[in-house]
């Protein structure tokens, strides 16, 4: 990376259409990522895990996780936090801004592997 502070507005950054209910947004440092969810109500993201740790910050809307640990809602000023390898989904109960943290970065996304995300 560069020893640079960058600035970036969310509307600059490239949106990636998942499904019809989900538009992504991400941008990464060399150790972690920032993604910007548009979700609407009715779709989920499928079960899956991944090697990184995540914070969710609802910014409007309400989410549904659920887990092995159990089933929760975050409604928005709330966050869930996640820890690596647990499996999760994540289903859309109202239309919702999101906000999610990744550590480390995730690869899955920059090359295309993130399959679970598209079924």
């Amino acid at each position: 990376m560069s020893d640079t502070i960058t600035y970036t507005q969310w509307d600059e950054v490239r949106g990636e259409q998942i499904n019809p209910n989900i538009l992504r947004r991400h941008i990464s440092t060399d150790h972690l990522t920032v993604a910007r969810f548009a979700l609407k109500a009715g779709g989920v993201v499928p079960k899956h895990s991944h090697v990184n740790e995540q914070i969710t910050c609802v910014l409007s809307g309400v989410l549904r996780f659920v887990s092995p640990g159990g089933t929760f809602d975050v409604r928005a000023g709330g966050t869930a936090r996640i820890p690596a390898n647990v499996d999760h989904e994540v289903h859309v109960l109202e239309d919702a801004d999101v906000i999610d943290v990744f550590t480390p970065v995730r690869r899955d996304w920059i090359d295309g592997t993130d399959t679970y995300f598209r079924r």
